[in-house]
């Protein structure tokens, strides 16, 4: 049995595009940068925790492929997270205007013979954003929750000027890479 190990409604929506039958999960796992720790480093052993808590979670785990999956905005070597409030959205927003910055997305599977994982870096480009254009979108209420302040798919979508990568992994679980993951488990043919 495939589950996902998320809390993201965006995660749930993007696996079901690979029409693959899975359960969702919900676990809590501390997202805390170490001070060494790379921006990839960290985003990938995020992801490969909330796989193993979800692992951990099941009473039948001997029979199970656990997804674990977490995305961030990284801008000049610092992790965004998601803005505590309107002030800190903002301050984000600020920051990204006119800039290209990082998304890096990685997704885990786990199961009782192994773990394996997988890493999608996309560069975003957004537009140059004055005060106003700032307030309107944080007033939508749509960057909280969302890594960076923003929502590629939604509102958010007129902010980004150019992306080179994956728009699935913005969103939140880079679907080739995932695709490529579960053929990895004979989970999907090859």
């Amino acid at each position: 049995m495939l589950y996902l190990a998320s809390q993201s409604p965006r995660r749930r929506e993007l696996l079901k595009q690979l029409g693959v039958d899975f359960m969702a999960l919900d676990v809590d796992v501390p997202e805390m940068r170490a001070a060494d720790e790379s921006p990839e480093r960290y985003v990938s052993r995020v992801a490969r925790d909330k796989a193993r808590a979800g692992l951990a979670s099941l009473a039948d785990a001997d029979r199970a492929l656990v997804l674990g999956s977490d995305t961030e905005v990284v801008l000049d070597g610092e992790v965004f997270g998601k803005p505590a409030d309107g002030a800190q959205a903002a301050a984000m927003l600020r920051r990204l205007s006119g800039r290209t910055h990082a998304v890096i997305s990685a997704v885990w599977g786990v199961d009782e013979r192994g773990e394996r994982g997988e890493l999608c870096v996309s560069k975003v480009r957004f537009a140059p954003l004055d005060e106003a254009a700032i307030a309107a979108y944080v007033a939508t209420g749509e960057p909280f929750g969302k890594a960076g302040g923003y929502a590629i798919q939604g509102r958010g979508a007129v902010l980004v000027e150019h992306l080179e990568g994956s728009y699935s992994g913005v969103m939140g679980l880079p679907l080739f890479e995932t695709a490529r993951l579960l053929r990895g488990f004979g989970v999907l043919p090859q």
